[in-house]
């Protein structure tokens, strides 16, 4: 009888595609692997014939995308012989840094928007021990600090700056072509930081260039830690799309946005740390940016889950939600394959999603009449 290998992380799985060596101690928590769900429901309704997969990164080990850069960035923090990390964070940063922080033995320091940061994502960071910094203002200002004391401190900086960050997100990219057996059409995804998009082409182009063991000059994005850096391009990849929420749309205004709002606490960000490398993605992909208000992003979490059974957080919704707009326009033409990345879970961001509920509740007296009445009212 012959066993599948045990799945340990995306480390150990494209070893050979990341800046780690032989003699690197590996900070996992089983991160990656993470599934590709076609949408049954959802693309009928839309009368288009076209392709939806959802990347559904809020099954990774914390609950969001975060875990796949995390891994890699405090891998390296640990070989560099850091004894502390620090992140600014909307929240999921800080929950990802704190629980690979304890696994390697580190202290994690995470400052987060006072008010601004959702429930699920501030339990995470306490219950694993990071020492959190609350403060009076928004992500912007929590990263302007976290950079300025970075030169002061003993400290390392594990935000998508990091670019160890962009290494491990970039293999989101390679599960996707691995799965399909080859690129979608269009990969869409939430932008708020502007990592995640950088990140996803990068993977792409590594993947693209297989068939002669280099990669395009985007691999530049990678800050010189790709070992396949230089060379030309062979293989399609996918146009990138990213969608930013009204309230917090720099790449929609062409500046930064100082005072960013929106229910979306993930993205809620003005000053994205990877603008330059989002428009040469924007650029070489052939892709584009567009934004959706949060009436359409709850929306579109609202649907996901009722249609189809799959839970995200808000920011994570914005990118069905952006898609569908295009698929209906036409930009998004039909007999497309497009991937939507769901960058974190709905437990979250739990209030937001039970403020918009239209679920029954329905109370009853310990009776099987009261039940079987009710189970009939509401079929």
């Amino acid at each position: 009888m012959s066993f599948r290998q045990r799945y340990t992380g995306l480390i150990e799985r494209y070893r050979d595609r990341l800046p780690v060596s032989d003699d690197t101690r590996i900070i996992s928590l089983g991160e990656g692997n993470t599934p590709l769900i076609k949408l049954n429901n959802i693309p009928r309704s839309l009368g288009k014939e076209v392709d939806i997969y959802v990347k559904y990164e809020g099954l990774n080990p914390t609950g969001s995308f975060k875990d796949r850069g995390m891994t890699m960035a405090v891998t390296k923090a640990v070989e560099e012989g850091s004894k502390a990390i620090i992140c600014a964070s909307t929240g999921n940063t800080s929950a990802s840094a704190a629980a690979y922080a304890a696994r390697a033995g580190l202290t994690a320091f995470v400052l987060i928007p006072d008010g601004k940061i959702a429930q699920g994502k501030l339990a995470q960071a306490m219950m694993e021990g990071a020492v959190v910094i609350q403060v009076n203002g928004n992500f912007d200002d929590g990263m302007r600090l976290v950079k300025e004391v970075a030169k002061e401190a003993p400290v390392t900086i594990v935000n998508s700056i990091n670019p160890y960050r962009l290494q491990g997100q970039k293999t989101a990219a390679f599960e996707i072509v691995e799965e399909l057996e080859r690129a979608p059409d269009f990969h869409c995804l939430p932008v708020g930081n502007a990592g995640n998009i950088t990140a996803h082409w990068i993977g792409y182009s590594e993947y693209a260039a297989d068939d002669c063991g280099h990669v395009t000059d985007a691999c530049s994005l990678c800050d010189g830690h790709c070992r396949y850096a230089g060379g030309p391009l062979s293989g399609p990849k996918p146009k990138m799309v990213g969608y930013q929420a009204s309230g917090s749309a720099p790449f929609m205004r062409g500046a930064m946005v100082d005072n960013p709002e929106t229910v979306a606490t993930a993205i809620r960000i003005g000053h994205p740390q990877s603008w330059d490398n989002a428009w040469i993605v924007n650029k070489e992909s052939g892709g584009w940016f567009d934004e959706c208000d949060d009436e359409e992003i709850l929306a579109a979490q609202k649907l996901l889950a009722e249609n189809e059974g799959i839970f995200c957080e808000p920011a994570s919704a914005i990118s069905l939600a952006g898609a569908m707009r295009d698929i209906k326009s036409g930009k998004i033409p039909e007999g497309s394959t497009i991937v939507c990345t769901l960058t974190g879970h709905g437990l979250k961001d739990p209030d937001t999603a039970i403020a918009q509920s239209t679920a029954p509740v329905v109370k009853i007296d310990a009776e099987m009449t009261q039940v079987k009445k009710a189970i009939l009212d509401n079929m």
